[in-house]
């Protein structure tokens, strides 16, 4: 997609389509409780990105400490600072949005669907399986135990 055209999106036709939706739910039950709710979402999505982002943080770090890459974490927490983002503007286009990025399996299927669009990851083929293989690396070691270990 042309960069200009999406550029022409998020700064112009974007925001007018949530200053239109914020005066037509304004003019159903209000301008006060359109700010609230406004107010409440930011809130709501703010401490729910919040949570979900440890989360991200401690499945990365498991898988870290196992010595495997956490490349779906950290697009995962990338797409939750973006979620974020979205939930703090004001307008319920983008707190939809944020919401719906809120769901872990929604959010992971777009992940993957980027990737494999962008070609960054290939789709698995049938024949392989994905279980996590044991490597064995012989050699041999010294252990040299210095008189300051208290073991």
């Amino acid at each position: 997609m042309n960069p200009l055209a999406i550029l022409l999106f998020l700064f112009v036709f974007a925001p007018l389509a949530e200053l239109y939706v914020l005066i037509e739910v304004g003019s159903e039950i209000g301008a006060l409780p359109t700010i609230l709710l406004s107010i409440f979402t930011a809130i709501l999505g703010a401490s729910l990105v919040r949570l979900q982002g440890f989360s991200v943080l401690m499945r990365a770090r498991g898988m870290m400490a196992r010595g495997e890459a956490p490349a779906i974490e950290m697009m995962e927490g990338m797409a939750l600072a973006i979620t974020g983002f979205a939930l703090l503007l004001p307008g319920f286009i983008t707190d939809a949005i944020g919401f719906l990025l809120l769901i872990t399996p929604v959010r992971r299927a777009l992940i993957i669907k980027g990737l494999l669009r962008g070609g960054v990851m290939r789709p698995a083929s049938g024949t392989q399986s994905h279980t996590h293989q044991h490597i064995e690396i012989e050699g041999e070691f010294r252990r040299e135990d210095h008189p300051n270990d208290r073991f």
